[in-house]
């Protein structure tokens, strides 16, 4: 019997020794086979247009065994838009430590009572994540301390030096809250609310209203109440000295209900010594004096100090909403801090790259970054560059569940809370996005339905066209890595998610579902972008994703993603335009997607500017369409000028002489003989830009002659010459339209 035992454990044993060989080797197989398929899937996307058309550098690794698991391109240097942030973010993370916290420092004079002092010192240390409400409990807090009366505020910001604003920011004219300066002082990310909402009858002056209000805001308001619909106004931000100008033109809807901006600042301390002012007074606190800036003397009393979350709660901030404010701010904290102060975009740019010679094995010389932001053509990494910093923060136990943590999840948070819905990467996937003028970048980190992590860095530069179709190829990119394991596999997730848009159903089909979406926007009701999300992932007609794209903006247009998808989604061709115009006439309606489009053009959007101009060209030879671009042009005009001179300026040139006989007959038929736009025309006169101003002079030629044109009687008409400005002053190439980032205040 026990000779038995031992043959049979003997044989037992010698089976389980063969048989572990070979299901090891069908797990070898099995996994050479799922990363066949990932790289068939990868190259199919790549092959893709617009991708085919582009420079796209992609390297992706699996973090289980190190392995690359594939690389194209991957050790070119492109410019990576905000996933620069994924650098600045890893070298403030291990440079100043997950629990740092920004202290803000109130000081008196050595003689002050208990309840008066001659001077409040106010010491900024960079704190990027003062808001109003914070400002508001700091208030308080000194209330309490027994103060009560104050001479004067001095706000000493010379923890950082004068210098506001980095390398790449000079590319770009704009007063757009992601374009914030840094202050070694700052409040609300240096940008403020203006809030417009209309007057209390038509024609009655719009309301102005300013968030947080103090003595630092002066507000030029021009806004008017309509009796239409459509939303037709500009902010506008000027530095005004000490003081900040808000201009607001233009004209809201009588039952619009209250409408948001946000605008950059120019001067962080007096932003933050003024509104202190006023909530000190409001909560009882007698400001007898002024708010000016200074240094705080070496003797001064510290009397409280208010002190920041830590660390890894404000680097969520940065990555998940891609805020340029505090980007550059921790690069001028981390030269402070590493360098001594004053911190300088310098000594904090030399610190990060000490970072990666030293820790990460990336030497000096072989990237180029000039801003801790990406803003806007100053940086250069690889793929293979950002992948290696993105394993080195990984491996890094105290410190990687902090840094993964920051990342936007998709499908679910951040700038990715609206892509990828329906597909494995949902919940699997956190990176971070990356957007400029003709650049798209996604990198990151991902567990596959199978259970393999990989990291991944994704950059497209110079594509052709709109940057909805590059989105959605990275997206298909993420999406292929994230479905290795799964019943569905690499192939079909991406084959399902680059189908591709295309013109289906009868006409009345499409037109009664361009009903239902255009009702669901009307309702301008948040709680329905969740449906219209899914609407627009699954429809595949793109005239009808246009219209669900308009219904998401007018939900919330104050969105940042409901812009883009707007953006992303409406062209100018014949499957989109050119079928919203027949639906608009079956269903008697305004084109859809026109107004709000017009809308955002007249707020200033460069974006919507071009695809207006584009608009226009393409409804030549259609009288009703002719008329309506015709009034949307003279909106336009109207608030937004040198904003519409540059436009125009960029624009082909069918498009452009399309557009200044609209904007003519625009102009014409608003019966002002002093229109806001030859104001803003004679300005771009005076533009530091010789061609710009050369352009303005050509167009201003040109318009007025077709102007008078329109007002002459029909039967003087003559069929007019086609005259515009000179080609050598209308540069086509790269860098001629405004840049864009995903900063929403915060984006």
């Amino acid at each position: 019997m026990q000779v038995h035992r031992a043959r049979t454990l003997l044989a037992v044993t010698a089976a389980i020794f063969v048989t572990l060989p070979r299901a090891g080797a069908a797990a070898d197989d099995k996994k050479r086979a799922e990363r066949e398929a990932l790289k068939a899937s990868l190259m199919q996307v790549l092959q893709r247009d617009p991708l085919n058309a582009s420079r796209v550098g992609v390297h992706m690794m699996s973090l289980d065994d190190g392995s690359v698991v594939f690389s194209h391109n991957a050790d070119e240097l492109l410019n990576p838009a905000s996933n620069v942030k994924l650098v600045t973010s890893a070298a403030a993370l291990v440079t100043l430590g997950p629990e740092y916290r920004f202290e803000t420092e109130f000081l008196v004079e050595q003689e002050s009572d208990g309840f008066k002092a001659k001077t409040l010192y106010v010491r900024g240390k960079g704190d990027p994540s003062i808001n109003t409400e914070r400002l508001y409990g700091i208030v308080s807090d000194l209330f309490h301390t027994g103060l009560r009366e104050v001479q004067d505020i001095v706000v000493d910001d010379s923890w950082f030096d004068a210098e506001r604003t980095p390398p790449g920011f000079d590319q770009e004219d704009s007063d757009r809250a992601y374009m914030a300066p840094t202050g070694a002082l700052s409040l609300n990310w240096n940008a403020v609310g203006v809030f417009l909402r209309p007057g209390e009858a038509v024609g009655a002056k719009g309301v102005v209203e300013i968030e947080p209000q103090s003595d630092f805001f002066v507000v030029e308001n021009a806004l008017t109440t309509g009796n239409r619909r459509a939303r037709r106004f500009s902010v506008a931000s000027d530095a005004a000295g000490a003081q900040q100008k808000i201009i607001v033109r233009g004209q809201v809807p009588e039952a619009g209900g209250y409408m948001s901006v946000y605008k950059k600042i120019d001067n962080p301390p007096m932003y933050f010594g003024q509104t202190l002012k006023q909530m000190l007074a409001a909560r009882g606190v007698k400001v007898k004096g002024k708010v000016k800036p200074g240094v705080t003397p070496p003797k001064s009393k510290l009397v409280y100090v208010s002190h920041s979350d830590t660390f890894d709660v404000v680097l969520k901030r940065l990555n998940k909403l891609s805020s340029n404010f505090v980007a550059e701010t921790l690069i001028k904290t981390m030269g402070a801090e590493g360098r001594g102060a004053p911190g300088t975009f310098g000594k904090g740019i030399d610190v990060v790259e000490d970072f990666l010679a030293r820790e990460v094995g990336i030497p000096r010389g072989t990237y180029v970054m000039k801003n801790g932001s990406g803003l806007n053509d100053a940086n250069r990494f690889s793929a293979t560059q950002l992948d290696r910093i993105l394993r080195y923060m990984y491996e890094r136990f105290p410190l990687a569940p902090e840094y993964l943590s920051s990342l936007g999840i998709a499908g679910k948070d951040g700038t990715l809370k609206y892509r990828f819905d329906g597909t494995d990467a949902v919940g699997r996937l956190r990176a971070k996005t990356g957007t400029l003028e003709n650049v798209s970048a996604l990198s990151g980190y991902v567990q596959a339905a199978g259970g393999e992590k990989f990291i991944f860095s994704m950059m497209v530069n110079d594509y052709p066209g709109r940057s909805g179709p590059v989105v959605r190829g990275l997206d298909a990119l993420g999406t292929a890595v994230a479905s290795v394991g799964s019943s569905m596999g690499p192939g079909r997730a991406v084959a399902e998610l680059t189908s591709g848009e295309k013109s289906s159903g009868p006409s009345a089909e499409v037109s009664s579902r361009v009903k239902t979406y255009l009702a669901l926007g009307s309702q301008r009701d948040s709680r329905n972008i969740g449906f219209l999300r899914t609407a627009w992932r699954s429809e595949k007609d793109p005239a009808v994703r246009a219209v669900v794209a308009e219904s998401l903006y007018q939900s919330n247009p104050q969105d940042y993603l409901g812009v883009r998808t707007l953006l992303d989604s409406y062209s100018a061709g014949a499957d989109v335009y050119g079928r919203l115009r027949t639906v608009a006439r079956e269903l008697s309606v305004e084109v859809p997607g026109l107004g709000s489009l017009v809308e955002l053009a007249a707020s200033g959007n460069a974006e919507a500017l071009s695809r207006v101009i584009e608009l226009a060209g393409a409804s030549v030879g259609d009288v009703s369409s002719e008329g309506e671009m015709a009034e949307g042009l003279g909106a336009v005009a109207r608030t937004a000028p040198e904003e519409l001179v540059q436009a125009l300026r960029v624009a082909s040139n069918s498009d452009r002489e399309m557009a200044t006989t609209l904007l003519a007959r625009g102009l014409s038929q608003s019966g002002e003989a002093e229109h806001p736009f030859w104001k803003g025309l004679k300005k771009s006169f005076g533009s530091p830009d010789a061609k710009l101003a050369e352009f303005a002079r050509a167009l201003d030629g040109t318009l007025s002659r077709k102007v008078a044109e329109e007002k002459a009687p029909k039967t003087q008409q003559l069929v007019p010459t086609q005259v515009v400005a000179p080609t050598a002053a209308l540069p086509l190439g790269p860098g001629s339209i405004e840049r864009t980032a995903e900063t929403r205040p915060g984006g």
